[in-house]
């Protein structure tokens, strides 16, 4: 029988054992303190690629594990020490196919006296377990890293930043021009023209490229490029390689960029979702010397795959964003058109996130008697569907300014209107977010009145204009606000507060308030300084305002309209009462005729004396006392008759025979415009008539 040390070295009668271990297929080895092999199997010798006499040299196990060698020697020793296993990976580079990795037990072989004299070494190959592991790393990677963002540009950057180093030295991405816009791109028999979207290099500076991000890339037919654009197969390249060579023909930039900077593989993949191959990205080494491999083009398709799918859902964001902002553009003012008592200048931001364009509005509109509207307005949600929410709203204002209602009767129309969207339209489903959400809205109008001096506003929910005095000193008007519009069940109040000359009014969304996760309070104190001694310039002060209150791109839509007031002063309104006698028509229009040479605009006496006279002869006909005529000099004569009835006027068509019936009429067609406004007791029938002679005031 054999010893149990003899057990232990493997030694017995019949020497099987000795001999199993020798023929061994599986790389091992047993080693002295002095790091000397004393035993080695046939696998360690073959796999090292040595005999089994040089195997057994004082330092064996570098004839494995060339420079790693040092690492599994140091493990040796370790175990002498402590008298424990150990285990570690071992990546062994120089190999033709690319680096080695093996799996290495070191296992303690003790003596009768339990002492350490030997360490067995065994070495399992795992190079295939550990690229398979790499793989599953980077792919994952790829979920984190790649699509951060819902922009084409740094989508594709994040791809080409992931592979160089990993993958490849040098890595390009190249897209249909249309994915930039947000298009669908078209398969094309051409398919040579692509727009750069990202490179990267692992030397500085990229020196390979020919053309920088944002240019466009010309590959010449049957080029690999090309080819790839077009079949949407991908080609895999190790040099010298007759496709290579024939592109080298035709595009000689390129062939000396490949010769200077020895690049020696190249692979190109395409970049496909949904069946639709939105552009290609090429890969190169020329550091690494290890050339492309099959399952490094396996790999590289499938970071393409899943980056393409990051890319095409950015170019679905871009088109449905360009899609939103083309609407919310085309339902915002372009321009403000209002009278010469205010002046205006607005900023529009829209957000800057994945939640999509939001529902911020904004309005000036001329009214009667020289007053004019402000009007902001914020609808929730974000979208498409708020877009079209924001544009019916703005619509209806601007219906419901015709009939001239004061700011809370406006609001409460406006808000009637909000619930009957909601109730035709049911329930609106958010695709993006899964939920239901009714249509809810803040709004504030405000009206200011340049003969009075005064302003009165009236607010849905929405946050309080404020008022910046001649002096600069800033106000935040206290209001009592009502629901958001859609919400229903409370009334609304109107404000009523005074202007002077020069006053700023400054409205705007809660968005400019709340930007960089502020609160109210802390906001709408950030805009009192940022409005405190504003420039004479009313666009540097709303450009002052924007840098102010966004240090950053704003996540949330944001509106902001100031105007500054003009007052028309006694100079520009004259004021009449007039009795409820017909003779007094003539009166009236002898009144107006010395008025209108008293501001030197006698060529507008003939069309302002025929609506004088048919406006007063109906409130004296049909309406009640007390009867009032007042002229406004504005960019038009305004001509207003109050009386006491609340009788509207109405155009209607007389007969041939008719001795009356036309007076209305002629007022249509003499005026650029006519109308009437309501008050508690009474109307008012006003009409404006052009001064063709040119800026009068």
């Amino acid at each position: 029988m054999s010893t149990p040390a003899e057990q232990q070295y493997g030694q017995g009668d019949d020497g099987s054992a000795e001999e199993a271990f020798a023929q061994c297929p599986m790389p091992a080895a047993i080693f002295d303190s002095a790091l000397r092999v004393v035993r080695a199997s046939r696998g360690m010798a073959l796999e090292a690629g040595v005999t089994d006499d040089e195997v057994r040299t004082d330092r064996g196990v570098g004839a494995l594990f060339g420079s790693a060698g040092a690492g599994v020697e140091q493990g040796i020793l370790g175990v002498f020490e402590t008298g424990e296993a150990d285990q570690m990976d071992v990546r062994v580079y120089g190999a033709a196919g690319g680096p080695r990795v093996w799996s290495v037990t070191l296992s303690p072989l003790r003596d009768r006296a339990r002492r350490v004299h030997r360490v067995q070494l065994t070495a399992v190959e795992v190079t295939e377990l550990h690229r398979a592991r790499d793989r599953l790393a980077v792919l994952n990677e790829v979920s984190v890293r790649v699509g951060t963002t819902l922009d084409v540009s740094t989508t594709a950057q994040e791809m080409a930043d992931l592979m160089v180093g990993r993958l490849a030295d040098f890595v390009t991405v190249d897209l249909v021009d249309s994915q930039f816009r947000g298009l669908e791109p078209k398969p094309s028999a051409e398919g040579v023209v692509l727009r750069r979207a990202a490179h990267q290099s692992v030397l500085p500076g990229v020196p390979e490229a020919l053309i920088e991000p944002g240019e466009i890339d010309h590959y010449p037919d049957y080029s690999p490029p090309a080819r790839c654009l077009v079949t949407g197969q991908s080609s895999l390249h190790n040099l010298p390689d007759a496709a290579v060579t024939s592109w080298q023909a035709v595009d000689p930039q390129r062939a000396a960029v490949l010769h200077a900077r020895g690049i020696h593989s190249v692979m190109v993949v395409p970049l496909r979702a949904r069946g639709i191959v939105l552009g290609i990205s090429l890969l190169v080494r020329h550091q690494n010397p290890v050339p492309f491999g099959l399952d490094d083009l396996l790999l590289a398709e499938e970071i393409a795959a899943r980056a393409a799918v990051a890319v095409d859902n950015a170019r679905l964001y871009t088109r449905e964003r360009s899609t939103a902002l083309a609407l919310q553009r085309s339902l915002l003012p372009q321009r403000l058109t209002g009278q010469d008592t205010v002046q205006a200048v607005f900023r529009y931001l829209p957000a800057d996130s994945r939640a999509g364009i939001g529902g911020d509005w904004f309005d000036v509109i001329p009214l009667s008697g020289a007053r004019v509207a402000l009007v902001v307005g914020d609808v929730a949600g974000h979208g498409l569907h708020a877009s079209a929410t924001m544009g019916r709203l703005r619509t209806a204002v601007r219906a419901l300014t015709d009939v001239d209602l004061p700011p809370d009767e406006l609001l409460t129309h406006l808000d009637d209107l909000v619930a009957h969207l909601a109730a035709t339209e049911d329930e609106v489903i958010d695709p993006d977010l899964d939920t239901i959400s009714d249509i809810v809205a803040t709004c504030l109008y405000l009206v200011y009145d340049p003969v009075a001096g005064s302003c009165t506003v009236a607010s849905a929910g929405h946050l309080p204009p404020a008022v910046v005095g001649p002096d600069g000193a800033v106000d935040i008007v206290d209001l009592s606000p009502g629901p958001p519009l859609g919400v229903g069940g409370l009334p609304f109040e109107a404000t009523r507060f005074a202007v002077a000359e020069g006053t700023l009014l400054v409205l705007y969304t809660d968005g400019l308030i709340e930007a960089c996760g502020r609160d109210i309070d802390t906001g709408l104190d950030l805009l009192r300084r940022s409005l405190e001694r504003p420039p004479a310039s009313l666009e540097k002060t709303c450009a002052a305002v924007v840098d102010t209150m966004l240090p950053a791109p704003p996540t949330d839509d944001v509106a902001l309209l100031i105007a500054r007031t003009r007052i028309l002063g006694p100079s520009h309104v004259a004021t009449w009462d007039v009795p409820s006698d017909p003779a007094m028509v003539a009166q009236a229009r002898a009144w107006s005729a010395r008025q209108l040479a008293e501001w030197g605009l006698q060529e507008a006496t003939f069309a302002l004396e025929l609506v004088v006279s048919e406006l007063v002869t109906n409130a004296i006909r049909h309406g009640a006392p007390p009867i009032r005529l007042r002229l406004i000099r504005d960019t038009a004569i305004i001509c207003e008759v109050s009386d006491g009835s609340n009788t509207s006027p109405h155009l209607r068509q007389a007969t041939t025979f008719d001795e009356g019936g036309r007076g209305l009429l002629l007022v249509a067609q003499v005026a650029q415009r006519w109308g009437a406004r309501h008050h508690a007791v009474g109307k008012t029938i006003w009409a404006e008539i052009a001064l063709h002679g040119g800026d009068f005031l």
